[in-house]
């Protein structure tokens, strides 16, 4: 099984660093996304605006899949990383210090790769060994699943940069999936 993730366009959250919500997609980036092309078996999304948009402006129609959805920022969802360092300032350090710290009422970092891990093993028992997939989802969602595929921890997610319309293949055969370099779905 082939599985192509790409990071949904860019969204006015992701360039000011709000935590998730659910933005309309910048339409300079949708018009981006219509350039590239994939085929593949089976589509999904994440059930963010900008994945679904996404997906429409690749020209695909995706199942849209709750598991692939942002982290879960509780409280802080929709504020602004800088708005939360100047109102709440200690308590953001130690979240950003420490990735199995949830945010008030939030997901911890070891939650996200769970519910990815969790989705992958699903996909799996879903399609056979010959079916390609792609997925659209929030940034975060791909670093996680990278994470997940090279076995590190949560603290390494600071040190995957994705970006609006990247993508990354992987690859599953024997019970393991790996990142597949070459080209994609």
């Amino acid at each position: 099984m082939r599985l192509t993730l790409v990071a949904h366009a860019l969204t006015p959250a992701l360039r000011g660093l709000v935590l998730g919500g659910d933005a309309e997609p910048d339409p300079a980036s949708v018009e981006a996304a219509r350039e590239l092309k994939f085929a593949a078996d089976v589509v999904y999304a994440g059930p963010e605006r900008a994945a679904v948009l996404t997906a429409a402006a690749l020209g695909l129609d995706p199942v849209v899949e709750p598991a692939l959805r942002d982290r879960e920022y509780g409280e802080w969802a929709a504020r602004g990383l800088e708005e939360l360092l100047a109102s709440e300032p200690s308590r953001v350090a130690a979240w950003l210090e420490r990735p199995h710290n949830a945010t008030p009422g939030g997901e911890t970092e070891n939650d996200v790769l769970t519910r990815v891990a969790d989705w992958l093993g699903d996909l799996v028992e879903r399609h056979d060994e010959r079916t390609s997939a792609v997925a659209i989802v929030h940034p975060a969602v791909v670093r996680a699943v990278v994470l997940y595929v090279v076995d590190a921890p949560a603290e390494s997610l600071r040190h995957v940069d994705v970006r609006p319309l990247d993508t990354i293949a992987l690859s599953h055969h024997s019970g393991n999936w790996s990142l597949a370099f070459g080209p994609s779905a």
